[in-house]
């Protein structure tokens, strides 16, 4: 069976994903599950990020939407990740930041004494 645009999407951010040591679940769309979660949920420095991957010209539906939207209420990284965001590495920059953030949080840690 040959890849869709859209699985090699997927394919790519696992891999970016598995380089960085995050957590990472794919859910199962199913009768019994939520419908419009993102195609792969996230766990990284303690921030919950949700990932919608698309093929190159794929748009979210609504209820993709809605669900980007609740993550992002609930101060969760919501994220739609095409060909155009994988080749200018959104998904890296994203990363790269909570890095930094988990480095600034641990350091005030240190010079606070807590």
């Amino acid at each position: 069976m040959a890849d869709t645009p859209e699985r090699k999407v997927k394919k790519k951010v696992i891999t970016l994903l598995k380089e960085r040591g995050a957590y990472y679940a794919m859910p199962v769309a199913s009768g019994f599950g939520n419908a419009g979660v993102p195609d792969i949920l996230v766990c990284y420095g303690g921030w919950f990020i949700g990932i919608e991957c698309k093929a190159k010209g794929g748009k979210p539906t609504a209820l993709q939407l809605s669900n980007l939207k609740q993550i992002k209420e609930a101060r969760g990284v919501a994220l739609i990740i095409d060909e155009w965001a994988l080749e200018e590495r959104v998904l890296d920059v994203v990363l790269d930041s909570i890095d930094m953030e988990t480095k600034h949080r641990e350091n005030k840690v240190i010079k606070n004494g807590s």
